[in-house]
């Protein structure tokens, strides 16, 4: 096929602009000091900031201060803010409550408490003896 021949179009380049084989299509590669996005913002987050709070300056990081913005914010009254405090607190701590995880009987208590049912024992809070406590 001769260079008037050839089709050029989507996916195929002119002959003469195509990578030349043995060569990387970025030979410089990455430049030097290019961090992802994700760094960057973990280091803007991260820089201390000079803060007024009840008449007294203080140096905290810049996250801390969005946050403690936007929980502002939600105890005025902002249902978008509150909402997001809420997603976070979800994503930082779990969605579980801790305390239902005492209520819960082990295995052998609750076969235990079974057995007791099925014998048709009577309450232990009734007072059926008469005695007084």
């Amino acid at each position: 096929m001769t260079e008037r021949e050839y089709e050029v179009g989507y996916g195929k380049p002119p002959r003469h602009s195509r990578f030349k084989p043995g060569r990387s299509g970025n030979p410089e590669g990455r430049p030097r000091c290019s961090r992802g996005l994700r760094t960057e913002l973990r280091s803007e987050l991260g820089e201390l900031m000079t803060v007024t709070e009840n008449g007294k300056s203080r140096r905290m990081p810049k996250r801390r201060v969005v946050i403690k913005a936007l929980l502002a914010k939600a105890l005025k009254g902002d249902v978008r803010a509150a909402e997001k405090i809420l997603q976070l607190i979800v994503q930082a701590e779990g969605f579980e409550d801790p305390r239902t995880e005492r209520g819960r009987l082990s295995e052998a208590d609750r076969k235990l408490v079974e057995r007791l049912l099925a014998r048709g024992d009577p309450d232990p809070n009734s007072n059926e003896s008469g005695c007084t406590p």
